[in-house]
C-alpha cells in the first residue's frame, strides 16, 4: 500500500517513517508537514492508499483536510491528544493512535487497514457485472448473485437463484478470478458464496438457493480455511 505521512511534528514523522520502512506491505511516497502540501499531492496522484494523519496542524487541521477531499484514502490518525478519538471515527478513520506510538501498535493499525481495504475491494468487485454465454446469447449477471460454483469435468457451473451457467474454466482459474472476500473454496469440486451459507455441519454446509436448501460437501483439507474465512464466535 502506498502511504504518506501528514504531520507538523518532525520527530513523529521520522519515527513513523522508520516504522513504514520496516513494514513490507507499505511504501512511503512522501512526508508532509502541513495539510496544504499533502492536499496538493493527493489532487495530482490517485495511487495513495493510506494516510498517517496528525490532527493539530497550522492553516488546515486534520479534520478540515479530510473534509476537503472528495475521495480520501484510508486514514490512521496519529496524534498526541486522546480527545479527538470520537471525531476521528466520524471521518471514518480506520484507527486512532496516541503518541508516542510503539511499533507493535503501529503494525496492528496497518493490519486493520489491510483488512478494511480488502473488504472494500471485495464489495466493489461483488457489484461488478459479467456476461456469460448461454446458448446464442450473452447474459449479464452480478458476481455477488453467484451462490456456488461446481466442477464439471473440464467445465464449471455457476449457480444463481434463477439459473445455471456452464463455462469452460478450471476451478483454480475461477478461484483466482473471483474475489476471495466473497467466495471460499470448501471442496475440490465446490466454491461457495460465503454470504449464502446457512449452516455448517461436520462434513457439509447448507446454502439457500432459489427458495430451497442445497447441501454442499466440505472437504477435510478445506475445513480450516473455511473457518478462517467466516466469523465464528466460538468453536
Amino acid at each position: 500500500m502506498n502511504c504518506i505521512i501528514v504531520d507538523d511534528d518532525k520527530l513523529s514523522c521520522q519515527i513513523i517513517g522508520e516504522y513504514v520502512k520496516k513494514t513490507p506491505s507499505l511504501t512511503l511516497i512522501g512526508v508532509y508537514n502541513n495539510s496544504i502540501e499533502a492536499r496538493n499531492i493527493l489532487t495530482k496522484r490517485h495511487d495513495i492508499d493510506l494516510l498517517f494523519l496528525d490532527i493539530e496542524m497550522p492553516e488546515m487541521d486534520g479534520f478540515e483536510f479530510i473534509s476537503s477531499l472528495e475521495s480520501p484514502p484510508a486514514v490512521v490518525v496519529i496524534t498526541s491528544e486522546e480527545a479527538y478519538a470520537a471525531k476521528a471515527f466520524d471521518i471514518n478513520a480506520v484507527d486512532y493512535l496516541v503518541k508516542p506510538v510503539a511499533y507493535a501498535r503501529f503494525c496492528k493499525a496497518v493490519d486493520k487497514v489491510m483488512r478494511y481495504s480488502s473488504k472494500i475491494r471485495s464489495s466493489v468487485q461483488a457489484e461488478k457485472e459479467i456476461f456469460i454465454k448461454k446458448g446464442t446469447a450473452l447474459v449479464k449477471i452480478k458476481i455477488k448473485d453467484i451462490i456456488y460454483i461446481e466442477a464439471l469435468e473440464n467445465y464449471v457451473t455457476l449457480n444463481t437463484n434463477d439459473d445455471k451457467f456452464i463455462i469452460h474454466f478450471t476451478m483454480k482459474g475461477i478461484e483466482e478470478y473471483f474475489p476471495q472476500g466473497l467466495f471460499t473454496r470448501v471442496h475440490r469440486s465446490y466454491i461457495v458464496n460465503k454470504f449464502n451459507i446457512q449452516t455448517i455441519k461436520d462434513c457439509s454446509l447448507d446454502l439457500f438457493v432459489g427458495g430451497a436448501i442445497k447441501n454442499i460437501p466440505v472437504g477435510k483439507s478445506f475445513k480450516d480455511s473455511l473457518f478462517n474465512d467466516i466469523n465464528v464466535m466460538s468453536r
